[in-house]
């Protein structure tokens, strides 16, 4: 009988917390710092654009912190998401290695961001909350936080890159058929989205830029409150759910993995996967690999610095510690919208610095290149974000091959591409570049 490739968990074994890092981190993080003060910041500062009950979530120091049941019945209507081996592609590259892959497309939004933007609707619901500002790079957290508004009744307002939002059309649909309201930015609603535009109507736009937008409509607009997809503490933790379910199923399938893979922009995804096996290294000293994936155009992690710098170009958040570009960077035109981003969470920032986890950068064609590979012998037309962990992997899988060891490779296919299909005809028809 042929080997099983997919694993199923059932409802009941949705994950019932999430794996908070901070309380196993080897040493201590740097706190952030308040804008102007430049000194730690307190819970009275974050209550200007976050509820109280995430800022209590973000500086909570347990292990785990219980999911509402809420929140877990509303997951159930995609999650736990399905873990797949990829035979067809271990058979094209002719490798030893076991490839399995966390499909997080199966998602309404088709990605993972739906499993932060719910619990922060809830939260922000019951804080009292009427509405929600937010940014979004290639659309799929804009679209996520649109869904999960519409579930909880919150009004939702997207600002949006302004080249992702021409080369996506259909998740700023995707936003509207929820119920969201969706700018390019930089945008005519805000003050700071007028300058920028002055100064370069042809700018195309930043997420740093879109944040600044995102925050400034916030502490204009009373009951609006600020919801962000990624970077934050309590973001990377509600993302633990893919990670702890893969655990679970990589138990069935009897594996455990060697080298664990995600792409990386600011963060969440990748520490959705990665950190309940850095838990692993960190407590139980298991020597698997952990890689962060991301663009050369934007590599943060592997080129950037590690300082303090904003969250956004306008310099209104928090400063944090992290590896970054500048927090005035202006990105490439990249069809990962998803990952051009300045800077990296403070959290998979200090792993980084300490050790416990690797990075690699790739170029856009040869992303797009293991797409397509991935797509033929998968079936899946993933995300260009997700694309850039095929890209790792494949690369892992040819060096098992010339090595003959029989490695496990898990990575975190976090979307698919099928609003993306631009970006792929722009990649057969040879109009993509690797800048």
């Amino acid at each position: 009988m042929a080997q099983p490739t997919r694993f199923d968990l059932t409802q009941k074994d949705i994950p019932t917390q999430w794996y908070n890092i901070l309380a196993d981190m080897p040493e201590p993080m740097p706190p952030p710092l308040h804008p102007g003060t430049k000194q730690p910041v307190s819970l009275q500062d974050m209550l200007a654009i976050f509820p109280e009950n995430l800022v209590m979530q973000e500086m909570c120091p347990e292990r785990y912190v219980t999911i509402p049941e809420e929140v877990r019945n509303i997951y159930a209507l995609w999650r736990p998401t399905p873990l797949l081996r990829a035979v067809r592609l271990e058979q094209a590259l002719q490798t030893p290695a076991h490839i399995y892959y966390k499909y997080e497309g199966v998602s309404p939004a088709g990605s993972h961001k739906p499993n932060t933007a719910i619990p922060q609707a809830y939260y922000n619901k019951l804080a009292g909350t009427t509405r929600l500002a937010t940014e979004t790079g290639a659309g799929q957290w804009g679209s996520s936080l649109a869904l999960a508004c519409r579930l909880f009744g919150l009004e939702c307002r997207v600002y949006m890159v302004k080249v992702s939002f021409h080369q996506k059309p259909y998740r700023k649909m995707m936003m509207q058929t929820w119920g969201a309201s969706v700018y390019p930015s930089p945008s005519d609603q805000t003050e700071y989205g007028r300058k920028v535009h002055k100064a370069d109507p042809d700018c195309p736009g930043s997420l740093g830029i879109a944040i600044s937008e995102a925050i400034e409509d916030t502490v204009h607009n009373p009951g609006t409150k600020y919801s962000l997809g990624s970077v934050l503490n309590h973001v990377c933790m509600h993302q633990t759910i893919i990670g702890q379910e893969c655990q679970q199923q990589l138990a069935m399938a009897g594996e455990q993995p060697d080298v664990v893979i995600g792409c990386v922009g600011g963060g969440s995804n990748f520490a959705g996967i990665a950190f309940p096996y850095v838990r692993e290294k960190i407590t139980d000293k298991k020597k698997t690999r952990i890689v962060a994936v991301e663009p050369s155009s934007c590599a943060s992690l592997t080129t950037g610095q590690l300082r303090y710098d904003f969250g956004d170009t306008e310099g209104l958040t928090p400063l944090m510690m992290m590896y970054t570009l500048g927090h005035d960077f202006m990105p490439p035109k990249i069809h990962a919208g998803g990952l051009r981003y300045h800077g990296m969470a403070p959290t998979v920032s200090h792993l980084y610095k300490l050790g416990l986890i690797e990075a690699v950068a790739y170029h856009q064609l040869k992303v797009f290149e293991s797409a397509v590979t991935f797509a033929r012998t998968e079936g899946i037309v993933p995300a260009p974000e997700s694309s850039h962990a095929i890209a790792a992997t494949i690369d892992e899988a040819v060096k098992a091959r010339e090595s003959g060891e029989k490695k496990v490779i898990l990575f975190n296919l976090s979307g698919h591409g099928m609003m993306d299909m631009t970006s792929y005809d722009a990649y057969f028809s040879g109009h993509l570049s690797n800048a």
